[in-house]
Parts: C-alpha cells; sequence; structure tokens
C-alpha cells in the first residue's frame, strides 16, 4: 500500500502557504514535518486528510484491498488541535460514536472503547463525561479514538500537546507499533516523537513559495 501526494500548492485567503509538495509514503514508512509557525504544516495535513482542497495536485490511496475509487481520506486518521470529543457525553459514548462512525478498512479490525482506554492508561475513567477529563487526560483518549477503528494513515498535527513526559513514551510507542504493523504516519511536530527512520520535510511558508521553493 503507498500514500501518494503529487504536486500539492495550497493557499490561505489570496495567498500560496506552499506550492508543488510530493512524496510517497508505503507501508511502514512516516514523515515529520517540520518548520516555524504559519509554514503551512498543519495546512499540508489538512490537505492530505481531505478536509482542504488543494489548489493544485492530488492525494491517492494505493492498496490491492482497496475498493474501486476509495479516497485516500477513507485510508486516513486525523488527529488536529482539537481533540473532537463532545464534552457532556462519557468518554466510553464518544469512543463507541468515533467506532461506528470511521468503521474499519477492510481487512483490518480496530479495538473495543474500552480496550483502547485501557491501552491509553485511562480504563478506570470510562464512564465519566469528557469534560470532566484534565487536558492531558483528554489528548490521551483523543489518541484512543485512532485505536477503536482501524485505517492505516495516522495523521497527526502536534499530537502530543498538553502531554506529560510518560504520557509522550507512551505515544511514541503506540505509534511505532503501528508502524511495525505496516501502517504510515504523517506528523507535524515540534518535539521530537522518537520514530528512529522518519524521513524529514521543512516547510518554509511563504518565504519558501517566493522563493520558488518549498
Amino acid at each position: 500500500m503507498r500514500l501518494l501526494a503529487e504536486n500539492l500548492s495550497a493557499r490561505r485567503g489570496e495567498d500560496l502557504i506552499f506550492t508543488d509538495i510530493s512524496f510517497t509514503l508505503g507501508a511502514g514508512e512516516s514523515l515529520v514535518l517540520t518548520g516555524r509557525n504559519g509554514s503551512g504544516k498543519s495546512t499540508l495535513l489538512r490537505v492530505v486528510a481531505g478536509l482542504l482542497h488543494p489548489e493544485t495536485g492530488r492525494v491517492t490511496w494505493v492498496s490491492e484491498s482497496a475498493e474501486s475509487g476509495m479516497r485516500a481520506a477513507e485510508a486516513c486518521h486525523y488527529l488536529g488541535h482539537r481533540n473532537a470529543m463532545k464534552a457532556e457525553l462519557s468518554v466510553f459514548e464518544n469512543l463507541s460514536f468515533w467506532k461506528e462512525f470511521f468503521g474499519d478498512v477492510e481487512g483490518s479490525k480496530g479495538i473495543s472503547p474500552g480496550e483502547a482506554a485501557e491501552t491509553v492508561g485511562l480504563g478506570g475513567i470510562i464512564h465519566l463525561p469528557f469534560g470532566y477529563l484534565s487536558a492531558g487526560q483528554q489528548r490521551r483518549m483523543a489518541f484512543a479514538k485512532l485505536l477503536v477503528a482501524y485505517r492505516p494513515v495516522w495523521i497527526l498535527d502536534e499530537p502530543t500537546a498538553a502531554l506529560d513526559v510518560n504520557a509522550e513514551s507512551m505515544f511514541t510507542a503506540l505509534i511505532n507499533a503501528h508502524l511495525s504493523g505496516g501502517g504510515i504516519v504523517l506528523a507535524a511536530t515540534h518535539q521530537p516523537l522518537g520514530l528512529g527512520n522518519a524521513r524529514e520535510l521543512k516547510m518554509a511558508g511563504f518565504a519558501g513559495v517566493a522563493e520558488g521553493r518549498w
């Protein structure tokens, strides 16, 4: 399986943020986006995830098990700055919703909400409303969302925000386990994620566009 990004460009308002970005990621591979704030890291992630339309180029998913015409976004989990959970619903209700909403990519299976909460070290509070949790606990549960429904591509925007050192280590282990199982990771971060063989793409933002590069 492969995730292909070809000649991607994107705008913010009237301004080009980046242009002519291409990369290919296969099973077990990861790409980390670096660069200053405003350089286009989050915009590129959202384009690949199918949340924003590119100005030019396309994103393609290639897999023997994929249905004909399957959009690349259907192979992706996106974890952005917001946790995408309802504060008034319990953790169990939130994770159950995402499990049903996403479903599993054909040939694979996610884990139960209870197992996902245990995996991120918070199995004992799955009955609590999400809004009762601390910022760090909420981020852990947002990560559990990636585990309840299997998708081969994880797109992560500052995934370790609001986490302590122990939680960061746990998430690095989960990301590495996903890669070891043949998954793909595309991440933007200001902090090292501990991914041994990750490639790096440094985003230059407006300055890079003006100079005809990214």
